[in-house]
């Protein structure tokens, strides 16, 4: 891809993001004024310390580092939002500031998805004039354009967009095989935020497999032979370099057991206030019908029924009804379940950085479907790096068509005021209209059925009808139908099941895809 075209999605992105300032603003937007307030004016010894605002420091070191930095800007535009006492304070100059903070640090993003773009294996129509043909450049809208970095970052306020930079960054280092690379930066973004844990055990297999064993082919079977202790050795190093230096302090000051703790909460629920369209909230559902078949049915007395605080919009700890309650290590163990196959795939096999790739994405959807109070906003963890293989398979596209689909939609009630729906209906639109013409494009269509939508099913085709009927009943239906003060949870409910339903889907069809087809695995 010609680097103007490249410059043009990344202005035409930018401009977006500056429209996007006066936007609704969540409680995340607290919650980092307050990180600067706390790494500004505190030493570091009281940074995991500090507990005046309800919003404490839970993000590893490097991240409360970055927040010291930019709190350094932050003083010229506003020297109050650097007061720990100055609760939810937001004047225009710190939202101002806050706001292009994220901009500007998106520039890492900028240069990982060029990086990213230079992975990309040109397949198909790669002399085409069309640029829905050209897949670098639908790989850089597709990274660039997200529908849910866009919203969660620039209106609903957090930092996805630079974290996500580092990830890329990883990545394209891998596919390039330049592994201590590709550590080095993974390490760093555990460092920035440690919900990338949920991808470390790929990382750990491939860098230990491709890296660190030598292979050989012989009679055209690759064969791993020995251990390398010098290649061990040297990755170990990386990456315990980056740890030492991010913790090192604060072991130092014998304040490691305090930081883990504020990194590591357990006295939280199941499930975050509002449902991520995981398996637990088909779990909460089912066990909310088996509930009422048991009352209906005299085995379940209405005094015993713990009330649906689920949908209360809090976070808590509460108890299932009729099926068994869940513990945090039954998730741990299910997690850990629905991520060996991929993991011992990743290990037997000839270990190309495509099969990390889809390794890496079948644990960010094994820890999003069974892991123990997830954020629906984890479900960019998955199409991020889904993208990359969106645009080289057929296959690969129709996974992501559906996935992007119905996890973009199942952050819409992120954004709940009115004022936003516009932008968030309008971003939504076109990010989706873009993927559907250009992966249809980019692969072809040569089979494709009538009334169907490009590379999906009738079934499927269905089901994204079934997601626009469904927002038209949460935006207009359930206010018309007078149910806003006798069930205000429905909306929020319906949503969560039935996005659940299809990202449960298309998790099932891309492992059977990685399991089974022989395409990916002939790639080096």
């Amino acid at each position: 891809m010609a680097a103007p075209m490249f410059f043009c999605v990344v202005v035409t992105v930018t401009i977006v993001k500056l429209l996007l300032i006066p936007s609704y603003r969540s409680t995340d937007f607290e919650v980092h004024r307050n990180w600067l307030a706390i790494t500004h004016s505190k030493p570091v010894s009281q940074w995991y310390y500090e507990d005046t605002s309800e919003w404490t420091l839970d993000y590893p070191p490097l991240f409360a580092w970055f927040e010291f930095l930019l709190s350094h800007v932050a003083k010229y535009f506003d020297p109050a939002m650097l007061k720990v006492t100055n609760l939810n304070y937001a004047s225009f100059a710190t939202v101002l500031f806050q706001r292009l903070s994220v901009i500007v640090s998106d520039l890492l993003l900028v240069y990982a998805v060029y990086e990213c773009c230079q992975c990309v294996q040109v397949m198909g129509k790669k002399n085409s004039p069309q640029l829905l043909s050209q897949p670098m450049f639908v790989l850089a809208v597709l990274l660039l354009w997200n529908f849910g970095l866009l919203i969660v970052d620039h209106i609903h306020f957090q930092y996805n967009g630079f974290l996500t930079g580092l990830k890329l960054l990883s990545i394209a280092r891998i596919l390039q095989r330049r592994h201590l690379e590709g550590a080095f930066w993974f390490s760093l973004l555990l460092n920035f935020k440690h919900i990338y844990l949920y991808i470390a055990p790929a990382y750990f297999i491939y860098l230990l497999r491709a890296h660190c064993f030598t292979r050989s082919n012989r009679d055209g079977r690759v064969q791993w032979t020995s251990l390398s202790l010098l290649n061990l050795f040297g990755l170990g190093v990386v990456v315990l370099e980056v740890f030492a230096i991010s913790f090192g302090p604060f072991i130092a000051m014998g304040q490691l057991g305090q930081v883990l703790s504020r990194l590591f909460p357990v006295k939280r629920g199941l499930v975050h206030a509002y449902w991520a369209p995981n398996f637990w909230a088909l779990y909460n559902i089912a066990d909310k019908a088996a509930t009422a078949v048991a009352v209906r049915a005299k085995l379940l007395s209405p005094d015993d029924i713990t009330q649906a605080t689920m949908t209360g919009g809090l976070v808590q700890e509460y108890t299932h009804n009729a099926l068994p309650t869940i513990s945090p290590l039954v998730t741990v163990i299910l997690t850990l379940a629905a991520m060996m196959p991929a993991l011992v795939h990743l290990w037997r096999r000839p270990c190309t950085p495509r099969d990390f790739l889809r390794c890496l994405v079948l644990c960010a959807f094994a820890s999003f479907l069974f892991g123990y109070h997830v954020h629906e906003k984890a479900i960019i963890l998955i199409i991020i790096p889904l993208s990359l293989l969106a645009v080289e398979s057929r296959q690969d596209g129709q996974v992501f068509l559906l996935l992007s689909t119905c996890g973009h939609l199942s952050l819409f009630p992120l954004l709940f005021t009115q004022a936003e729906t516009p932008s968030k209906v309008c971003l939504m639109l076109m990010f989706s209209l873009f993927a559907f013409m250009a992966l249809g494009s980019l692969h072809g269509s040569s089979k494709r059925r009538p009334y169907c939508l490009p590379l999906l099913s009738p079934v499927e085709t269905a089901y994204i009808i079934g997601l626009v009927l469904l927002q038209l009943y949460c935006s207009l239906g359930h206010h018309a139908l007078g149910l806003t003060t006798r069930l205000p949870f429905l909306p929020l409910m319906l949503t969560s099941v039935y996005c659940a339903l299809g990202v449960m889907g298309s998790w099932l069809k891309f492992y059977f895809t990685t399991l089974t087809s022989v395409q990916h695995l002939k790639q080096s």
